[in-house]
């Protein structure tokens, strides 16, 4: 999200953070009793994290388990053999959702066909208090896509998985009426009342989810995807990175679990090339051609191949979807690794944003954000891939939600009703769907492109910042333990991928 005056936006005020810490325990052996009938010889792998609750947790407590099979019916056979509870299962990958006991849990793990037994983990959206400068607006003014049309994501769906969205706030209407929010869902696995195994749900397009989840961090993401062209009554001109972009919101909720979150990523893999429904024009609804994910674990984490998450992604890369990341709002000094997990993901097309402070006036030449989580010096997977504007950034917010509350610098909307409708906040949650609106405007360039492709245009054309770590080799670009390849320049890499000046 950017503005056209690069004026101050006010005090930056206290920084505040969201969720719990989370740590994953080192596995911890289960006894196991003796081994029902058609057992395999082997139980299959526990999560870490999975292990150290089946330890702590009373053994008569239901726990929600994402079970990974062979084959999703192999996974959901191993679920009713152990008496554990269906919930919902990603067909795509094989994994069955289901509720159970401790007892039941470890009986799973023995089923032929599991290959692997994941908890419903905590996740917390990577916020932070407190601004910009990619050339995203130049790119949007000086440049078309491959269909003729000025540079500025049209043509392209950005699925945003987050606490929700206001689809009538006026940064997502769009200039003829209507909103830029083509469909609105809501993730509702592990909700006990609901009988049915589909967990994704549709809301009507009218009806504000952020506020229905007391969140208020959806509808400022999607404020920065694709927020059109608006001047507040202080004067301010304000946009999204790809304006021009059409938004399909996936509301997991205010308070994130991994299995209502995955829920979400399995729901684009199945429907990202008609998301409103075959029968939908691309012209009303496009094709989801990339996802932002501005949560994840407090205190980073080991990297886990084997998770939902991660084969969820890799599945999407395949189909053409990049997936974009928050890297996390932990900070650190490179001795270890703080940032998001699943964004470690060495497989082309997934990304993970580190935030960059161009403290208010636009600088190319600014700083990694302090709270801007870092990977380990010593480890080059850990390492974010890009940075991009993720401090003070003002977008779409209302006063009364929570995390809308935290900003320091409201701002009225252009009608008379609009009090306090934008404000500034900051974090890794900012950064991350700066990227997603510009992954955007890169396929509008390019629409032939891979995920892989896209990724390299972002890294090999990024602005080298000097603030921070040293700049080092790591496989085929330069890029650092803070900061990545640097900072995200709309106008190169868009040039890269074929777009043409105007």
């Amino acid at each position: 999200m950017r503005t056209s005056n690069r004026t101050a936006h006010g005090p930056t005020g206290r920084r505040t953070r969201t969720g719990t810490l989370l740590l994953a325990a080192a596995l911890v052996p289960l006894g196991l009793s003796a081994a029902p009938a058609g057992a395999a010889s082997t139980p299959a792998p526990l999560q870490p994290w999975l292990a150290h609750q089946l330890t702590t947790v009373s053994a008569t407590l239901p726990q929600s388990v994402l079970v990974h099979g062979t084959d999703v019916a192999a996974a959901r056979q191993a679920v009713s053999a152990s008496g554990l509870h269906l919930v919902t299962t990603f067909d795509k990958i094989g994994v069955a959702v289901a509720r159970g006991t401790t007892s039941q849990i470890t009986a799973v793990r023995s089923r032929p066909g599991v290959t692997y037994v994941e908890g419903d983990q905590p996740i917390a959206f990577s916020l932070d208090h407190s601004h910009q400068a990619t050339r995203g607006a130049e790119a949007v003014q000086t440049l078309n896509g491959a269909n003729g049309s000025a540079l500025d994501g049209r043509g392209v769906s950005v699925a945003v998985i987050d606490s929700g969205v206001d689809p009538t706030h006026p940064f997502l209407q769009e200039p003829s009426g209507g909103t830029a929010v083509v469909r609105s869902l809501k993730s509702v696995c592990l909700d006990e009342s609901t009988q049915s195994t589909s967990c994704i749900l549709d809301v009507p397009t009218a009806v504000d989810t952020d506020t229905l989840s007391g969140g208020g961090h959806g509808t400022h993401v999607n404020g920065i995807v694709a927020g059109r062209p608006t001047t507040t009554t202080d004067g301010r001109r304000l946009q999204g990175a790809a304006p021009g972009a059409k938004l399909v919101d996936i509301s997991t909720g205010a308070v994130l679990l991994i299995v209502g979150a995955d829920s979400a990523l399995n729901w684009v893999l199945e429907n990202h090339e008609h998301p409103c429904g075959a029968g939908v024009p691309a012209t009303t609804c496009p094709p989801i051609k990339v996802t932002n994910n501005s949560y994840g674990p407090t205190g980073g984490g080991a990297f886990d191949p084997n998770s939902a998450t991660v084969k969820l992604q890799r599945a999407l890369a395949a189909e053409g979807v990049v997936t974009v990341w928050a890297a996390g709002n932990d900070g650190g000094d490179g001795t270890t690794s703080l940032t998001n997990p699943p964004g470690q993901d060495p497989t082309g097309g997934i990304v993970s944003v580190a935030s960059y402070n161009d403290q208010n006036t636009g600088t190319r030449e600014g700083t990694v954000s302090d709270y801007s989580s870092r990977g380990a010096a010593a480890q080059t997977s850990t390492w974010p891939d890009v940075s991009a504007p993720g401090e003070n950034i003002t977008s779409s917010c209302r006063p009364y939600l929570p995390i809308c509350s935290t900003g320091l610098d409201p701002v009225n909307g252009p009608g008379p009703l609009d009090v306090g409708t934008f404000n500034t906040i900051s974090g890794t949650s900012m950064a991350a769907p700066h990227i997603a609106g510009i992954v955007a405007q890169l396929f509008q360039a390019d629409p032939t492109a891979t995920p892989a492709e896209i990724e390299d245009a972002l890294k090999a054309t990024a602005h080298r910042y000097s603030d921070g770590a040293p700049y080092q080799a790591v496989a085929g670009y330069q890029s650092s333990f803070d900061k990545g390849a640097g900072l995200v320049d709309v106008v190169a890499a868009a040039t890269r991928l074929g777009a043409s000046p105007r």
